[in-house]
């Protein structure tokens, strides 16, 4: 259960002790497995998502208890190539859950569609109980959908802070005219830049703020990312791949500020083809292959469905083709 006993205690200049509530981000530091003799500070959201889900049906396109966001009949086509066509969709709120499949399953171009960067050919979509379709990737964040991306988009040439300050919603000094009156925009202007200072805190960038975002390496770079998008405070975060290509040094702070999200109240949807980090954070599984979704479930039963092991290996993944008389069986089956 929720342990929100306060941690730490210091001495006021009266003499008497006043305790200070350790802040709720630090559970990014032992998110996974807590220091000897210490609880995690909150699970909360994570009970909660287990139970809802514990007795949801392991098949394509489910109902879910709580549902943030919907999705019916999307498709997607390149020509003659779909890439997306998906019946029904639905992410459990404050819930992390993996949408996993082989490269070219169509993961990222439903990213795409979702966020406002790409326009499907059919579907409808509703976010929070608000229609998300054809709404423009600025408005789909501001209502609190926000996304990262496989190649990282950081400003190079900013500071890490500016980059940050970027992220924020509201910047009520940027206006030419506006900018004239300080008086107007600079309470807001040290809020944004407080937040920052907190986030970089909590995602171990804070003595990075003053340098350039080019000299980060690719895994401060996604975690810079995902910072950048706790800016505007948003309900779901999007993650496309934030493993990949990131040294495994910082793969257990990754895999730490993922599962402190949930606990902070965000929903995570993720693409990873780290299978192992799949079954390590996930609260539900979505597999996609040929653009379609073939298997849902928990990770530890839809890794063994058929089905997953299809798209990822192929039908005769366990089949040794060596043997002649098996390839002749094969062959016979075919014909």
């Amino acid at each position: 259960m929720a342990d929100t006993t306060d941690k730490t205690s210091e001495t006021t200049a009266a003499g008497s002790t006043a305790t200070v509530k350790e802040p709720f981000y630090d559970i990014a530091k032992w998110a996974t497995k807590a220091p000897e003799g210490e609880k995690l500070i909150s699970t909360a959201y994570g009970d909660k998502v287990t139970e809802d889900l514990r007795y949801v049906k392991n098949e394509p396109g489910v109902h879910k208890p709580d549902p943030i966001l919907v999705a019916d009949n999307v498709t997607r086509r390149f020509g003659g190539m779909t890439a997306v066509d998906v019946r029904h969709f639905e992410i459990e709120r404050h819930g992390i859950t993996a949408l996993i499949g082989p490269n070219g399953a169509g993961k990222t171009t439903f990213f795409n569609l979702m966020t406002g960067f790409d326009t499907p050919n059919t579907g409808t979509w509703q976010f929070d109980g608000k229609d998300m379709a054809h709404v423009n990737p600025e408005k789909v964040a501001r209502g609190g959908m926000v996304r990262t991306f496989q190649l990282t988009k950081v400003m190079s040439r900013l500071t890490v802070l500016d980059n940050m300050m970027l992220g924020a919603q509201s910047h009520p000094g940027e206006g030419m005219f506006r900018s004239l009156f300080p008086g107007a925009w600079k309470k807001q202007e040290k809020e944004n830049r407080e937040k920052a200072e907190a986030l970089l805190d909590r995602f171990l960038l804070y003595k990075k703020k003053d340098d350039y975002a080019g000299a980060l390496s690719g895994g401060q770079r996604k975690l810079l990312e995902m910072a950048r998008a706790l800016m505007c405070d948003p309900k779901l975060v999007m993650l496309d791949e934030p493993m990949a290509g990131v040294n495994p040094a910082l793969k257990q702070s990754l895999l730490d500020h993922i599962i402190s999200l949930r606990e902070d109240g965000t929903t995570v949807l993720f693409v990873e083809h780290d299978i192992n980090m799949v079954r390590h954070i996930a609260d539900w599984v979505t597999v996609m292959a040929e653009g379609k979704i073939v298997a849902e479930g928990q990770p530890k039963t839809v890794m063994d469905d058929p089905a997953v092991v299809d798209a990822y290996l192929g039908a005769h993944a366990n089949i040794d083709l060596g043997d002649d008389s098996v390839l002749e069986g094969l062959e016979g089956g075919n014909a």
